[in-house]
């Protein structure tokens, strides 16, 4: 996610980091000389007798813009029910410790026990969605028993989950925490189980494939036709008018495919990494660990990972 300071409007018009430009401007460049080639053939396409003119454009143009912001609309909203779930992660697991802590705070071990399973779990989740190797990153929090049993799971969450359950369980055996009270902190594993499965049901669940594949091709087909309805009015001005509109369809159709997959690592994906350190910070905070992890901040490009 990039994350910048307060701009001026001037500045911002130039800024090249965050923006879907970078991707797109091979695209524009193609649109650029497609322009171009359309002034010089003028003539020859004026002999023809073929003349496309504006209306068309205008009324399909319209229509593009409209399913354009009903798709971007429909991904911000996965983007956003993503950044909720990893919001209500932290809220949970925050509540989690503090009544765990408030009844086993004197069994520092077992604290602190408790508190690698929550950080292996956040980190579990974050490089489950992302689909990366996650052993590096468990065998830090978890003992070497515990690290082989969750890596023989296609879910290694869910066996986070068990190991969790099984803390609690133990706990309750030896009498240290009553039914009511488990019951309680049973709860919180359960929020803790639904937000994982929100976040896979937005992983696994794209926006239907072809929706979007009727708006990409409509889009470049438009972009492509453009010059040729343009070029017969506007002439040498058709290069500048064809690449400002091209701009805007294209990045709209871009955009919305990376806020589509929310948990990725593009620039305006959710900061997972980040989130995940806040979450193990607030818990060793609370755990009152003198060992805090360093807070991750944006690069030189602005962008938090």
């Amino acid at each position: 996610m990039i994350v910048r300071p307060h701009q001026h409007w001037f500045t911002r018009l130039f800024v090249w980091h965050g923006s879907v430009l970078q991707k797109i401007y091979s695209r524009l460049l193609l649109n650029l000389a497609l322009s171009i080639s359309v002034i010089f053939f003028l003539p020859w396409y004026e002999a023809l007798g073929i003349k496309l003119t504006i209306a068309p454009f205008s009324i399909l143009g319209v229509a593009i813009a409209i399913f354009l912001g009903f798709r971007n609309s429909a991904c911000y909203a996965r983007f956003n029910e993503a950044r909720t779930l990893w919001g209500q992660l932290a809220i949970t697991q925050r509540s989690f410790l503090r009544e765990a802590k408030s009844l086993l705070g004197t069994d520092e071990r077992q604290i602190k026990h408790f508190v690698n399973l929550q950080t292996a779990f956040c980190h579990a989740l974050r490089l489950t969605l992302r689909k990366q190797p996650n052993e590096a990153t468990l065998k830090k929090y978890l003992t070497q028993e515990e690290l082989q049993w969750v890596l023989k799971s296609h879910a290694p969450c869910n066996r986070i989950l068990q190991l969790m359950a099984d803390w609690l369980a133990d706990k309750r055996k030896q009498g240290l925490i009553s039914d009511v009270v488990w019951s309680s902190l049973n709860h919180h594993l359960n929020e803790l189980s639904a937000v994982a499965g929100g976040c896979e049901r937005i992983a696994g669940t794209p926006v239907p494939f072809a929706y979007t594949l009727i708006l990409h091709r409509t889009v470049y087909l438009f972009c492509i036709m453009l010059p040729f309805a343009l070029v017969t009015d506007l002439h040498y001005m058709t290069p500048f008018l064809s690449v400002f509109i091209s701009y805007t369809f294209i990045s709209l159709d871009t955009l919305a495919e990376e806020l589509e997959e929310p948990f990725g690592t593009e620039d305006n994906d959710l900061p997972l990494d980040a989130i995940c350190n806040t979450i193990e910070r607030d818990l060793h905070d609370m755990d009152e660990s003198e060992n805090l992890p360093e807070k991750l901040r944006p690069n030189r490009h602005y962008q938090l990972s």
